[in-house]
């Protein structure tokens, strides 16, 4: 049979939902918004298959911050009245036939990553639901990025448009530029536009590095920084080997009759 994966990046769509809520403290109504966003989403792209992934709430910044030590530092909690509210929203997705999967070791993204490019895989179709632009790298003709909110595809125009580059060298071009989001430095002195240009240039890092013929501006900067640009090169990539621990068959989406949100 033909699948289609949806996975939602569970805490990307709730924190968007719960920051617009003119009362941050009235759970009900976010569990009632994030409800009705999903029923929209299900409406839209018709899934065979779907589950939500959250990172686990006792998690800490994960083996990223073990290479990067100021990955993540400055990232706000999440508001106590919606981290207590969490459990509540899981069962409320469950009742709408959309099981939960908490990372536990690797980030989110990871897990989303590994499955979302394992049953692309088999030439099957997957659609990650995020606003998050890193999943990007990923992209391929069987797997997409819906942003939900600003209604649009992060697809490869939308890559080439906004970072001027090829989707697969995304982490090449944040390990060279940073994500100032995420406290990944990049290397010094290397802003877009000139990354823009090693990578149009050249296939990679590594590439870059070791040819005789890139520009000496470049060639300084990358003989300084090189290991640096490496460890944010690594960072910025997904891993998508990460141990699932189930199959297809347990995320099949079956809809939940009478439990639609108002």
């Amino acid at each position: 049979m033909s699948i289609h994966l949806v996975i939602i990046d569970a805490l990307n769509l709730i924190r968007r939902v719960h920051s617009a809520q003119p009362n941050p403290d009235d759970i009900a109504r976010t569990i009632s918004t994030t409800s009705r966003t999903l029923n929209n989403i299900i409406s839209e792209s018709q899934p065979t298959h779907i589950i939500a992934v959250f990172d686990h709430h006792l998690q800490q910044r994960g083996w990223r911050a073990e290479l990067v030590s100021d990955y993540k530092s400055n990232r706000k909690p999440m508001p106590q009245a919606l981290f207590d509210g969490l459990d509540s929203i899981q069962e409320a997705w469950w009742k709408l036939g959309i099981d939960s999967l908490l990372s536990s070791g690797d980030e989110a993204d990871d897990l989303i990553a590994t499955l979302a490019v394992k049953v692309a895989s088999r030439n099957q179709k997957v659609t990650i639901i995020s606003t998050d632009k890193g999943y990007c790298q990923l992209l391929s003709p069987r797997l997409q990025i819906r942003d939900y909110f600003q209604h649009r595809w992060l697809d490869a125009p939308f890559v080439d448009k906004e970072f001027g580059v090829k989707p697969s060298q995304l982490p090449d071009y944040w390990g060279l530029v940073g994500i100032s989001s995420s406290q990944i430095s990049g290397v010094p002195g290397i802003g877009p536009k000139a990354a823009k240009e090693i990578l149009t240039t050249y296939s990679d890092i590594e590439q870059a590095y070791t040819s005789e013929d890139l520009a000496e501006k470049y060639r300084k900067k990358l003989n300084e920084h090189i290991d640096t640009a490496r460890q944010c090169k690594k960072v910025s990539a997904l891993k998508t080997d990460v141990a699932l621990g189930f199959n297809l068959q347990d995320i099949r989406y079956q809809e939940v009759l009478g439990e639609k949100a108002d």
